[in-house]
């Protein structure tokens, strides 16, 4: 539906981390060109952070102005979380205050977008959600992301199995849109640097095999997050013709220990690890291409990395229960399960296979199914909501 009279439809694009805005930015860039559509970008939590790496430039460097929400977010603790979203919400209420938007998007699952979504539901802004429906048993994110989808009126999902949860939590099956997911479509279409190209960007000689670890705080598991990426660490350690380009974990509790490990991992084998708080989209898809595999326990390593034909790692619980390509390889946290793990991601016969997966979150058209579904829809309509039935 194209808005009458004239009147550009008025969008907040609300991002926290490198890894969301990564999947947002097209979405932004494509609504941006649209004459009827005028889009504002909000950055908060991890975005202006020096500690992870001050990525609200890599908004800048995407041609946006983005409007900076601050939080206090360096207290590695639930109380310094449950601080920073009581910041966060009063911040986006003068945001949105001065703003009013008539449509905010958001994207995905993390403790601070709890309160944006909510400082938007109370302000009667309907909120646009993106990647509902998706289940990662191991995190108190999926507890958030489905309270998110439950304040969020228009939800663009990542596979038709996720629309289908959705509409199971009382959505209207009119307002769940199975779009694919943005990252996936990112890698078909972004263009990507040469590995000569990367290498001089990151200043680390990418000439012999390497792989791409990242490991972040599993918010629902009891094991120590640091301990934990240590095994990873040492399992790699079996592995020394192997370069490593380690990236920065999130910011929710337990970082700080993988930050000390990590970091440590660095400095004691300087000569083929690289240690980058951020890659940005680019250099990260880019980094993929030419990588014999990824590890770790990111969405990324299940969604993305799919399409990008190499096999993925993905260790312990963080990620149990969203759906996966054949491969990606699940296992423990122990040195043995991961170094299991390498071996057989680095077998030849695993690795042709990877090279042809078909990925569950591809899609050819995402970016404009996704624009489609936003300059579609009726804010005014999406402000009261029906518990959508079931019919047994």
């Amino acid at each position: 539906m194209n808005n009458p009279n004239g009147h550009k439809r008025k969008i907040a694009i609300v991002s926290s981390t490198r890894a969301d805005w990564g999947l947002l930015s097209p979405l932004a860039k494509a609504l941006s060109e649209r004459e009827d559509c005028d889009v504002s970008v909000i950055a908060t939590n991890m975005h202006l952070s020096q500690r992870f790496g001050m990525t609200v430039n890599n908004i800048i460097d995407d041609g946006f102005k983005p409007i900076r929400v601050a939080i206090e977010c360096e207290d590695d603790s639930a109380a310094g979380r449950i601080r920073a979203m009581a910041q966060c919400m009063t911040g986006m209420n003068e945001v949105f205050e001065s703003l009013s938007p008539d449509m905010m998007v958001v994207l995905g699952d993390r403790y601070e977008m709890l309160a944006v979504a909510s400082a938007a539901m109370m302000m009667h802004i309907p909120i646009v959600h993106i990647a509902g429906g998706t289940i990662s048993e191991g995190a108190i994110d999926d507890s958030i992301r489905h309270a998110i989808t439950k304040l969020s009126a228009l939800h663009l999902t990542e596979t038709e199995e996720y629309r289908q949860r959705v509409i199971a939590m009382g959505e209207n099956p009119s307002r769940v849109i199975n779009t694919g997911a943005i990252g996936v479509w990112n890698i078909d279409n972004l263009d990507l640097m040469t590995r000569e190209e990367l290498s001089r960007e990151i200043n680390f000689d990418l000439s012999r095999p390497y792989i791409i670890a990242t490991f972040h705080p599993a918010t629902l598991d009891n094991s120590d997050p640091g301990l934990c990426c240590r095994n990873m660490l040492e399992a790699l350690n079996r592995h020394p013709n192997l370069n490593i380009i380690l990236t920065y974990p999130n910011n929710d509790p337990g970082s700080v220990s993988i930050i000390t490990e990590i970091e440590n991992f660095a400095k004691d084998n300087h000569e083929r690890v690289k240690l980058v708080r951020s890659l940005g989209a680019t250099r990260y898809l880019s980094a993929l291409h030419y990588a014999e595999f990824s590890i770790g326990n990111s969405s990324s390593g299940i969604v993305e990395v799919a399409s990008a034909g190499i096999p993925s790692i993905d260790i312990g619980c963080r990620q149990h229960g969203r759906a996966a390509a054949q491969s990606v390889i699940h296992c423990g946290n122990s040195i043995d399960d991961i170094d299991h793990a390498i071996n057989l991601a680095l077998s030849p016969d695993f690795k042709a296979m990877a090279a042809k997966a078909e990925n569950p979150y591809y899609k050819a058209d995402t970016l404009q199914l996704m624009v489609d579904a936003i300059m579609r829809a009726n804010p005014s309509q999406l402000i009261t909501k029906h518990f959508y039935d079931i019919k047994s």
